[in-house]
């Protein structure tokens, strides 16, 4: 078994499922019909410090939603695909897009779509409401669930491993 700070430092990029990792699963739509989605601003500043420190970060979803695409330029994410019949198809396009390879890859999933890209790469993650397969496909489960902070908890685990995260002042607040 490897220690955190071992798997930490190949770590280059994260590639990422959405619904029921980045969002919490569930399906929303509105009056209209049209789908909208939930995500937890922990996630994305943790997204931003994992991009701020130079390394890669990736979506990789089965669905399409105007939500995610909105939420992804906000964050500043450039490498989405939406509607993946094939995800790890899409990663190996994405990784050869990146300039990285699977042995600097980690990839958070939650369900039997993602289990093939989670076989694949150097870390495989999944967040605690995971399905029975991905859990115990994954080297890590976070303790959060998908759409709580769980990419978060894997980003900043990593990070801090790697003595990347961004440090905090010490300063008391004006």
């Amino acid at each position: 078994m490897f220690s955190d700070r071992e798997v930490a430092g190949k770590i280059q990029c994260i590639l990422s499922d959405v619904d029921g990792v980045l969002s919490d699963g569930k399906l929303y739509y509105d009056s209209t019909g049209a789908e909208t989605k939930t995500f937890h601003v922990r996630d994305g500043y943790g997204i931003k410090a994992w991009m701020n420190a130079g390394l890669h970060f990736g979506i990789i979803t089965a669905r399409h939603s105007d939500a995610l695409s909105r939420r992804a330029k906000e964050l500043g994410i450039q490498h989405v695909v939406q509607n993946s019949s094939d995800k790890w198809a899409t990663a190996t396009e994405m990784m050869s897009a990146m300039g990285v390879t699977p042995e600097q890859v980690c990839y958070i999933g939650d369900d039997v779509p993602d289990i093939t890209v989670m076989h694949r790469v150097a870390l495989a993650a999944a967040p605690d409401d995971a399905s029975i397969d991905a859990r115990e496909a994954a080297h890590w489960i976070t303790r959060l669930p998908g759409g709580t902070g769980a990419v978060r908890e894997l980003i900043e685990r990593l990070m801090r491993a790697a003595d990347r995260w961004p440090s905090v002042s010490k300063e008391p607040p004006c």
